[in-house]
């Protein structure tokens, strides 16, 4: 394990000497070990660099906007194929959905009306409407990846209206706190690094000034320490893992808003956006989930992973650096996490005999055809399971659970034909014969799509 550590803390140290970043702090957090963190350089003021220092984290900050829209979601305030302008009084682009907005495929202009980056004054919350006339949709809904900051602050400002405060209370409360993350806080306090420009001819670094994101902070306004933050992306692999009892988010709410919904390149897929999260592949069915973040001066990329053999629980590393150009920062973060799991994989556990299956479903266990293919349908971790004969080891089967009020059906909950059901047809005896997943016919023997005469039986 020590031999781990100091590989991942030489990799850290390398990023922050050849990208010429002032100050960098990174942490890898998973359920079976302790917390690593690693912290090299200097803050640039006359605080000492430790784990306890603040960066600002950028747009890491809509990951927790985003969490705070499906919140009000799943409390039954909206719906996300609501038009925003239904829980928000906006003088134009009202009819936009909530999903789309989520998505960065609602066509939103990027910024808020005005030059942003150039004044570094980011308008209050009633400038932010006030001007909202004046903003752009520049392309149609739906119609590809556009990022918008202005949707995400819009998002954040209907967050609040609708739970009677303003967006960094909520957040407070039903985020940060339950989840204990005690370090990230809307204001950068004593203890943050200050954000430089590095000069790309000199070892010359110019502070950047500091910035405050008024009414667009939703997307962009937070300050953390990479210790919270990998905490923070280990949730959004696993949520389960750091809130049981889904106080914060359920688990399958987790599940949807990692789901893609586009890609971020139409010829290179690597990349995907869900539901305020961005999706990065790293093959083998390994899916990394989180955000990267960029402002004046500083850089930050927060990633969960999830899949892969390996793969510890609540897995997340955290990469926080105080350079605005050091772009090599965003791919450490995806390289500690594989190191890590390459170098100290988490330990195989043992199987263990479980209990029978439930007699109901005894009789379907084992070989069945459908559509020309062999599926083997089984009875593991108290869950009736389907998967193709042939699919690879790591594809995920499909689950089914039975529904209450209907014997002999089930209803797909993930995998293959997830939402679809499966209904059993018992002969005499009460033996399946036969069974339709998804309307389709699974029987014992390949059979062809000859019609079936139902009511002779055969």
């Amino acid at each position: 394990m020590t031999d781990v550590r100091d590989r991942l803390g030489r990799m850290v140290r390398r990023v922050q000497a050849q990208a010429r970043v002032p100050a960098v702090s990174a942490a890898l957090h998973r359920a079976d070990r302790p917390l690593w963190q690693c912290t090299v350089g200097w803050t640039g003021n006359d605080t000492a660099l430790d784990p306890e220092t603040r960066f600002r984290i950028g747009s890491v900050t809509k990951t927790f906007t985003a969490v705070l829209t499906l919140q009000c979601r799943d409390d039954g305030l909206l719906d996300l194929d609501d038009p925003i302008g239904r829980h928000l009084d906006l003088p134009a682009h009202g009819e936009l959905t909530v999903r789309r907005l989520l998505s960065h495929t609602a066509g939103l202009q990027r910024e808020p009306y005005g030059d942003v980056w150039d004044t570094l004054r980011a308008p209050d919350a009633d400038a932010l409407l006030a001007d909202l006339a004046r903003a752009e949709r520049v392309l149609p809904p739906g119609r590809r990846y556009h990022y918008s900051n202005l949707g995400m602050a819009l998002l954040g400002r209907m967050v609040g209206e609708l739970r009677g405060g303003t967006w960094a209370e909520v957040l407070t409360e039903r985020v940060l706190t339950p989840l204990g993350l005690t370090h990230t806080t809307v204001t950068p306090g004593r203890r943050a690094a200050t954000g430089f420009l590095v000069d790309a001819y000199s070892d010359e670094a110019h502070p950047e000034p500091p910035t405050d994101f008024g009414a667009v902070g939703p997307a962009a306004q937070l300050w953390s320490t990479a210790g919270d933050m990998a905490r923070w992306a280990a949730f959004l692999a696993d949520p389960a893992a750091l809130d049981a009892a889904g106080r914060v988010l359920a688990p399958a709410t987790l599940d949807e808003m990692r789901w893609p919904v586009t890609v971020t390149d139409e010829t290179l897929w690597t990349g995907g956006f869900g539901l305020g999260l961005i999706l990065v592949p790293q093959g083998r069915r390994i899916m990394h989930v989180g955000h990267d973040g960029a402002m004046p001066g500083f850089l930050a990329a927060v990633y969960g992973r999830r899949g892969g053999e390996g793969t510890a629980g609540a897995m997340g590393a955290a990469v926080l650096g105080s350079s605005g150009t050091a772009a090599e920062l965003f791919e450490l973060t995806h390289r500690l996490l594989n190191a890590a799991v390459e170098h100290d994989p988490a330990e195989i556990e043992p199987w263990r005999p479980g209990p029978p299956a439930p007699e109901a479903v005894r009789g379907l266990l084992g070989r069945w055809w459908g559509e020309g293919f062999e599926y083997v349908f089984s009875w593991h971790d108290g869950a009736l399971r389907a998967r193709g004969a042939d699919d690879p080891a790591g594809k995920p089967p499909a689950v089914f659970a039975p529904l209450p009020d209907q014997p002999d059906v089930y209803r797909t909950v993930s995998g293959r034909e997830v939402g679809e059901l499966l209904r059993l047809t018992r002969d005499e005896r009460g033996t399946v014969v036969r069974m339709h997943w998804a309307t389709y016919r699974f029987t014992r023997t390949q059979e062809t799509f000859e019609r079936y005469d139902f009511r002779a039986g055969s």
